[in-house]
C-alpha cells in the first residue's frame, strides 16, 4: 500500500533528514518528503501498514522534533 499524508516541516534539510530516517524504518518499502507541497509518502505493506506509519511518525520526531504528520 503506498498512500500519501499532508505534513509540516519547516525546510528542505529539514524534509531529507525525516525522509532518510523513515526509510530506515522496518517494514517502509519506499518513503519520500516533500517541502515544496508539504506532503509525506510511505509505502509499506498492507497488512502492517498502520504499525509501520506510527513507527515513521516516531523515527522522523527523532530526528525533527517539530515535524507532525495528518494520520486519518
Amino acid at each position: 500500500m503506498k498512500k500519501k499524508f499532508k505534513c509540516e516541516v519547516d525546510c528542505a534539510n529539514c524534509a531529507a533528514k525525516v525522509e532518510e530516517a523513515i526509510k530506515k524504518v522496518p517494514g517502509v518499502i519506499d518513503a519520500s518528503v516533500n517541502f515544496l507541497t508539504q506532503k509525506t509518502m510511505i509505502e509499506a505493506a498492507d497488512d502492517a501498514f498502520d504499525e509501520v506509519v506510527q513507527a515513521a511518525l516516531k523515527a522522523a520526531k527523532k530526528v525533527e522534533d517539530e515535524f507532525e504528520m495528518e494520520i486519518a
